[in-house]
């Protein structure tokens, strides 16, 4: 279990390293408001910047950044997307327990067994993606009552939360690649309606992790701007291009987290 160490009263210093990842965070809200994936840019950075620093603090920074990039996406996305609130309010509800419960879960167990799962996970999303061309492209509903909407949304928040909660990486692709498959969703729709329920597993990972003083706040905040300045464009992009561009994205993003967790795994 995570005590509350010292190592938080660390300030950081204004140097190349907090630079560097001040600029990843830019880049990673770039990518996270179109698809996300935004950590496959910043923990990189943050952990060759901060090498002797506690993984977990690392973490626990990254989410103090992200969490308020994908709010900010969702707030945009909110203002041109129509969103179905009534099964994404009780699916938020639920990614946001579940992250709690992933984040608890965090504090105990080490999630190295995911990492050698994660690579599989990525490949047959990647593969189902390729396979189907239309896949995403076009919104369409899966015929689904409105309690089974619920009940899909309500698995597809919990799993995913904790998840997030627990490990993290490829979060966000996760969320858009469910809501298309399950639910029938467009990518640009499934993107919106995965900001939303992306911003609550953060914000309750946040929490989770802040209460146990694994966060460094002053770092975590540094980069929060420029992760808001990211999303601004990202989502600005995603909306002007449409659902095409947001496909394209999302398989770069996936292929790169496929090879870049494969690697970590088995090499």
């Amino acid at each position: 279990m995570i005590s509350r160490p010292a190592w938080v009263a660390i300030s950081p210093g204004v140097g190349v390293e907090l630079w560097w990842v001040i600029l990843a965070a830019f880049g990673a809200g770039v990518v996270d408001a179109m698809v996300g994936g935004g950590g496959l840019v910043t923990v990189p950075a943050l952990l060759t910047s901060f090498p002797n620093t506690a993984p977990v603090l690392l973490l626990g920074t990254n989410k103090c950044s992200s969490v308020f990039g994908t709010s900010v996406a969702a707030w945009r996305y909110s203002r041109h997307v129509r969103l179905d609130w009534a099964w994404l309010v009780p699916a938020m509800l639920a990614a946001f327990l579940g992250a709690c419960l992933g984040a608890w879960t965090l504090t105990w167990v080490a999630p190295d067994f995911l990492r050698k799962l994660l690579p599989a996970v990525l490949l047959l999303v990647l593969v189902y993606t390729l396979k189907f061309p239309q896949f995403g492209v076009e919104q369409g509903a899966r015929g689904h009552s409105v309690r089974q909407r619920w009940m899909i949304a309500l698995a597809i928040g919990v799993s995913i939360g904790w998840y997030d909660g627990f490990f993290g990486p490829g979060t966000g692709s996760f969320f858009i690649f469910m809501l298309v498959r399950f639910l029938g969703q467009d990518f640009l729709h499934a993107s919106a309606s995965a900001k939303v329920l992306n911003a609550s597993t953060n914000l309750a990972t946040l929490a989770v992790l802040g209460w146990s003083g694994a966060v460094w706040w002053q770092l975590g905040l540094a980069m929060a701007a420029a992760n808001i300045a990211g999303s601004l464009l990202g989502s600005a992009l995603a909306l002007k291009h449409g659902t095409t561009l947001v496909r394209r994205v999302f398989v770069a993003v996936v292929t790169l987290l496929l090879l870049k967790t494969a690697w970590q795994a088995y090499v």
